[in-house]
């Protein structure tokens, strides 16, 4: 079936409008970025074209004729058609896009995430990334809620209800301002000293926090914090500040032990502080596409790990 001949275009459709909407040619014009000259004349040539007078011009301005109401009338589901028709095209554009959603603890998003994802892009150059950068309480609910494709953990187990693989161990240290006394001990610092001295602990949730308070926990009940800060930076310059020592990743405290802004504090050899790092999805839908690329990216399998597939 083909348009019936005089079919008025969109655009002189949706000046119109702008007309009935604003109440002034002009202004319609200055919505439309054309001079009000310009509109007049397309509104000219769509009353030649459907025969009717939809303006009436006068020196005060313009205003709609019966019959223009009508036209804007039959217009309005028109245009909202042709709004949706290209909505709709623009989202099969968008879905032939592969997307990632990734969740990760800021330990990981910081340090591992971007050389993944580096990785990743040799294999889907276009894919669309997101990443919510959170504690590890949050990203497992993100994951378990599928606002996450994949996440990335740090924590000493695997979270319940979830797909997980390990990737590797992080070591964490010890650390404390110059001018604190554990930065001349000499004697080594003993899984008690850590549990009864009151540290500086990131908030509930966090996989750090979780991992060094199951560690002293074995040893006897943590000693009350010294302050529970939300994030690492904030630790980083409390210990700086000498508040009191804390346990980093060696990731995080790396620069300013470099600098000597900080101090690492030798423990004694029965004292093991690393944490794993994870990938978790959830074991229904097993990472796929770029999700599973990235896992195996993460798992230092790269492209000829590509292959094989996650379960669990």
């Amino acid at each position: 079936m083909t348009l019936p001949p005089g079919t008025p275009d969109l655009e002189v459709l949706d000046l119109l409008v702008s007309v009935a909407e604003l109440g002034s040619l002009g202004a319609a014009a200055r919505r439309h970025g054309i001079s009000q000259p310009a509109a007049s004349m397309r509104i000219s040539a769509l009353e030649r074209r459907l025969r009717l007078r939809l303006l009436d011009r006068g020196p005060t301005g313009s205003t709609l004729t019966d019959a223009g109401r009508a036209v804007v009338g039959h217009a309005r589901p028109v245009l909202a058609a042709a709004r949706a028709f290209g909505a709709g095209v623009a989202a099969l554009h968008t879905d032939a896009v592969p997307r990632l959603r990734i969740a990760a603890s800021k330990t990981i998003a910081d340090h591992r995430i971007p050389q993944w994802l580096q990785a990743l892009r040799d294999q889907y150059p276009d894919v669309a990334v997101s990443l919510e950068v959170d504690n590890t309480r949050h990203v497992e609910e993100m994951v378990r809620n599928a606002r996450a494709d994949i996440g990335f953990v740090e924590g000493p187990h695997p979270p319940p209800g979830l797909g997980s693989r390990v990737l590797g161990t992080d070591e964490l240290v010890v650390v404390v301002a110059p001018g604190h006394p554990w930065a001349r001990r000499r004697r080594p610092v003993t899984l008690r000293d850590l549990a009864t001295t009151p540290l500086l602990w990131r908030e509930p949730g966090s996989g750090t926090r979780d991992t060094v308070w199951e560690i002293v926990g074995a040893q006897c009940q943590p000693a009350r914090p010294a302050a529970e800060l939300g994030s690492t930076a904030a630790i980083v310059a409390a210990a700086r500040a000498g508040v009191a020592p804390a346990v980093l990743s060696r990731l995080i405290a790396g620069p300013d032990l470099d600098s000597r802004a900080l101090v690492a504090v030798q423990t004694e050899d029965s004292v093991v502080l690393t944490r794993n790092f994870r990938i978790i999805w959830r074991r229904q839908t097993p990472p796929s596409g770029p999700a599973e690329a990235l896992a195996r990216c993460a798992a230092g399998g790269g492209r000829r790990g590509a292959r094989d597939s996650i379960t669990g």
